[in-house]
């Protein structure tokens, strides 16, 4: 659009959290269009100020994305800024909660406690994101958590 300012979002709605893992959709925002584009993994998620590192997942909000190198994987990753209390938080390829470390893995099909294709599901994922970055846009995850019923 004329005065530039496009963004990609991404938009992560979770699931209540199971025994060891949340499960999540993935979908890509385009306008007014909502596409599904994965399914997710991340660890549990804790009430409000509950952090065990490595099995905790990031709260819910909205986070700028950048694409960076990863010195954990070696490669080009997915990298979410600005997380509160979380470092080095990334959308990457893993299959388990014991995968995440507070990441976000990203997968074709699920299980109930994994994700799996999921170097297809990072390798459909992470151009699309990277095409963005080069249009000059920005790129957000909006996390929202289940709406949990009463």
């Amino acid at each position: 659009d004329a005065d530039g300012c496009r963004s990609m979002i991404l938009h992560l709605q979770r699931q209540p959290s199971l025994e060891r893992c949340t499960h999540g959709d993935l979908f890509i925002l385009d306008g007014l269009e909502k596409a599904y584009e994965c399914r997710t993994l991340e660890d549990l998620i804790r009430p409000e100020g509950e952090k065990i590192p490595g099995e905790t997942a990031i709260p819910a909000g909205r986070y700028q994305v950048v694409i960076t190198m990863s010195q954990r994987f070696k490669q080009l990753l997915p990298l979410l800024l600005n997380v509160p209390n979380f470092e080095g938080i990334r959308i990457h390829a893993g299959n388990t909660d014991k995968d995440t470390e507070g990441c976000i893995l990203v997968g074709k099909q699920r299980t109930p406690s994994s994700v799996l294709q999921s170097r297809d599901a990072l390798g459909a994922l992470q151009p699309k994101i990277q095409s963005a970055l080069d249009d000059r846009e920005e790129v957000w995850i909006e996390i929202k958590d289940a709406e949990v019923k009463g």
